[in-house]
């Protein structure tokens, strides 16, 4: 009889993790909590064979009540008339009612869990229901995770790096997303989804660097590469892992990819090498050493980090970044892009696009993995045209180039203010650096006259001064002086101002080139709401004329 029960006192409830599966792997805490039980129990599938019970079945003794808590379904299908979840609830409502009625009698119950009982296992049921009523110690164990880094012997995260565990039971279109943005990532509850998971690492562009453990620790286990493991044979109790991907090798080339010598046009074998019409540093070109002992197949992918840091990233865009050897682009931009071991960064002043794409593509052909960091979307007055215009020309025919799309300006001020952009609308640099005043006034009366919302970038900087002015001007003979017009600047940043004015208001003093402006059209609404909030919305619904 145990001191709870001749004291007339509630029972203790522990949760014991028992680690991944071979027994030696039990910790001491686990193992006294056994001996000191009176009630070992442990989950099952309706063949009642039980894993946890099988770890620990060194220290169960004949004197132990035992309780075996059988799940009625698994995958299988069910009549219960709450379904599947509905049995399950049902089931764990009688498990856990079994386990109160030895904690009421004073008796002391261990719940065995392989790994840890908190990370995704069974026993986290009886704690939900349980742990408030009566005292509770829960027992870590050593994770399937751990087990399957350490069984493949490579560091799983390093640094700055983030892990990311993801149940394979995920629809397949969110588990790409979440591999495409993570740098390390383990998947577990594998078995009949291997076939969708397997799917999701090569959309995610994640296969080459995945590997595949079976029962770490345990009897039985296998380990490999994900690619050439085979669907029918991979149980539940199998991983895939993501591991580090600080000095790890990369993937063998394709076929034919290009690895070739030359070296990059832009900036020299010294370190900060000036760009040609750049007052800011190049890029630094890599030595005769690093570049060319790189035996991946080389690519260019532009990428748009949005209007401001991390939180206006997509997924793709996040794995791209994480995935590449260098990062190209205006300083300012790669700013915003958190540095990596590894990784190299070639920063160069705003005025040299053609020489930066030149320079990135020359990377690629050597072999290296490149991302082009453009701020907005790059195929918005960005930078994804002047790697296209480069990567034309016969010398790249051969690197690959995708352009990954990012939050624009227009659309991020637009969702700030409201729904301006909610009907047809036209997007407007202002700036006449790249194409004459003429061009631009003919492209707005256009616009104007057609009634559309005008979304304008570029509006004005230290050098252009007067092109807000005149293009306020113009659009005054064709808009209503009450026209609202939405100043969005640094949107996303730790500067953000977004406000609207009249048309005839607006000051081209209050504008540069960290605003964007929207110019609504006679249908755009600029409303107060009750709370003082102020709204502006383009109907989709235009009048019958």
């Amino acid at each position: 009889m145990s001191e709870q029960q001749r004291a007339g006192a509630p029972g203790r409830l522990y949760g014991v993790g028992l680690g991944p599966g071979d027994p030696s792997l039990m910790t001491v805490r686990a193992v006294e909590v056994i001996a000191e039980a009176d009630v070992v129990a442990y989950h099952s599938a309706r063949h009642g064979r039980s894993i946890a019970r099988s770890i620990a079945a060194a220290h169960i003794r004949p004197d132990h009540v035992e309780e075996a808590l059988v799940y009625p379904v698994t995958t299988e299908t069910t009549d219960h008339p709450g379904g599947y979840r509905g049995a399950l609830e049902e089931f764990y409502a009688e498990a856990a009612a079994r386990l109160a009625a030895h904690l009421d009698a004073g008796r002391t119950v261990a719940v065995l869990a392989e790994g840890d009982p908190l990370f995704y296992g069974s026993y986290m049921h009886m704690h939900k229901r349980l742990a408030d009523r009566y005292p509770t110690e829960v027992v870590p164990g050593v994770t399937s995770v751990s087990a399957a880094a350490a069984r493949l012997g490579t560091p799983l995260v390093e640094g700055e790096e983030v892990l990311t565990i993801l149940p394979g039971t995920l629809p397949e279109e969110e588990l790409t997303a979440r591999l495409a943005a993570t740098d390390s990532a383990v998947v577990m509850k594998l078995g009949r989804t291997f076939p969708a998971v397997r799917r999701a690492f090569e959309a995610s562009g994640r296969l080459p660097e995945a590997r595949y453990v079976e029962r770490a620790t345990m009897a039985g286990e296998r380990t490999g590469d994900l690619a050439g493991t085979d669907p029918g044979s991979v149980p539940y109790f199998a991983v895939a892992v993501l591991p580090s991907r600080i000095d790890a090798p990369r993937p063998s080339p394709a076929p034919g990819s290009p690895a070739h010598p030359d070296s990059p046009a832009l900036g020299s074998s010294a370190p900060d090498s000036p760009a040609p019409g750049s007052s800011a540093p190049a890029s630094p070109a890599p030595d005769a050493s690093a570049p060319d002992a790189k035996t991946g197949s080389g690519e260019v992918v532009v990428v748009g980090t949005g209007p401001a840091g991390p939180l206006w990233l997509t997924p793709e865009t996040r794995g791209a970044l994480a995935a590449a050897d260098d990062l190209v682009g205006y300083t300012t931009y790669l700013d915003r892009v958190p540095v990596r071991p590894g990784q190299r960064r070639h920063g160069s002043d705003n005025k040299v696009e053609s020489e930066r794409a030149e320079f990135a593509l020359d990377l690629a052909r050597r072999g290296h993995r490149v991302a082009v960091v453009s701020g907005g979307d790059p195929g918005v007055f960005a930078m994804a045209t002047a790697v296209l215009e480069v990567a034309s020309q016969d010398a790249y025919a051969d690197v690959p180039v995708r352009v990954l799309p990012g939050v624009t300006a227009a659309n991020a001020a637009a969702a700030r203010a409201g729904a301006p952009l909610g009907h047809d609308y036209a997007t407007l640099s202002l700036s006449d650096r790249l194409k004459p005043w003429e061009v631009i006034a003919e492209r707005l009366r256009a616009a104007a006259s057609a009634d559309l919302v005008i979304a304008l970038y570029n509006p004005g900087s230290r050098s252009r001064t007067w092109q807000v002015g005149k293009a306020r001007d113009l659009l005054l003979e064709h808009r209503s002086p009450d026209t609202p017009v939405v100043l969005g600047r640094d949107v996303g940043g730790p500067a953000e101002s977004v406000r609207t004015v009249r048309l005839v208001d607006l000051d081209p003093a209050e504008v540069d080139m960290r605003t964007v402006l929207i110019v609504g059209s006679s249908q755009t609404r600029w409303v107060r709401r009750g709370g003082g909030e102020e709204i502006v919305w383009t109907p989709r619904r235009y009048p019958e004329a």
